[in-house]
């Protein structure tokens, strides 16, 4: 019974196409150098894609992006096909109107049990302070609520 922010990691496969998926599961590992820790299931779709990339992103979702974040954790749908992204400096996919985006290069992948862990060393970092954070909480979407 933890709330945690949803973030979309996403890369390019070797062909050029995108891949991504859904996590709750990010946290920064080190300041110096930045990195961060995504937990990637390995039976996922896109977990092959994203423990070879040498380039990730990981998309920090925001109140009005939950249609995404649906959509990015699906096996059936085009996840990138209604979802307005770009690639960042580091080559990654950036969805649009996101609350913020750690563009990283790949660190270092272990083994999680069935995950993999994905540590990447960040290159880029931007944040749009005017928006709030998509939580998860006990099995639904939530938001902050200030008074």
């Amino acid at each position: 019974c933890v709330a945690s922010g949803v973030s979309v990691v996403t890369c390019l496969k070797p062909d050029g196409t995108p891949a991504g998926l859904t996590v709750n599961s990010f946290t920064s590992v080190s300041l110096k150098p930045p990195l961060l820790l995504v937990c990637i299931d390995k039976k996922a779709s896109s977990a092959e894609a994203l423990i070879a990339a040498s380039h990730f992103a990981v998309n920090v979702l925001q109140t009005g992006q939950q249609p995404a974040s649906i959509r990015f954790s699906t096996r059936d749908e085009d996840r990138f096909g209604t979802t307005s992204w770009a690639c960042g400096e580091a080559g990654a996919p950036i969805l649009g109107e996101s609350l913020g985006v750690f563009e990283c290069e790949r660190h270092a992948v272990h083994d999680g049990g069935d995950h993999h862990m994905l540590i990447g060393e960040v290159v880029k970092a931007s944040f749009d302070a005017s928006l709030d954070p998509l939580l998860y909480f006990r099995g639904s979407y939530r938001r902050l609520h200030f008074d």
